[in-house]
């Protein structure tokens, strides 16, 4: 099984392409979705009330993503905090789920920071979705309901784009221009 990490910056349509992929049968492993689920348990909750206090957790004392998500986009050292916790347990789970789909020719780990902690190492090939930070901006912004100011921050901590594409081995245009479908069924027939 041939394993591919698909990853690209924050509004570029990685959702998307991975949908896709779904339908022509390629199994997906969401490792924000992983993420998220990672911080119901206990040991993850702790170890943010230690850095954090209470100012991450709402009143049902859950975590509380937006005020997490302000905090840490304004401090590296707190985001770097975050994927020192969060990461390893993610990979554990993948690697659980890799297990469950041995039967594919290959399988897609969807994350938006593959190329920035250097986990392309654990993949076989890589694919960037690459779309212009304007239209990205815009696309979160209508998205996630918050600041330009806000996404330029969570930008801020990616690699620029230009970096990112000469890393991979594929890259899907979605520009609101290229049709993506075409791309992706090219990457399909080379992957297969």
């Amino acid at each position: 099984m041939i394993k591919v990490g698909l990853t690209g910056n924050i509004g570029s349509g990685k959702s998307t392409v991975c949908k896709i992929f779904e339908t022509l049968g390629v199994p997906v492993f969401y490792s924000d979705v992983q993420a998220k689920k990672l911080y119901q348990r206990q040991v993850v909750k702790e170890e943010l009330f230690k850095q954090f206090g209470d100012s991450v957790f709402n009143h049902l004392k859950e975590v509380d993503f937006k005020k997490l998500a302000a905090v840490i986009f304004s401090d590296r050292e707190l985001l770097n905090f975050i994927n020192r916790l969060i990461h390893p347990l993610v990979f554990k789970s993948y690697h659980k789920w890799l297990d469950e789909h041995q039967q594919y020719s290959y399988t897609l780990h969807e994350s938006a920071i593959l190329f920035e902690h250097h986990l392309e190492k654990r993949f076989d090939k890589t694919i960037v979705v690459y779309c212009p930070q304007t239209i990205r901006i815009q696309r979160v912004v209508k998205r996630d309901g918050i600041s330009e100011n806000e996404v330029l921050k969570r930008i801020s901590n990616q690699m620029n784009d230009q970096l990112k594409n000469s890393l991979a081995d594929f890259v899907i245009v979605n520009n609101d221009t290229n049709m993506i479908l075409p791309q992706i069924m090219e990457i399909d027939q080379q992957l297969t």
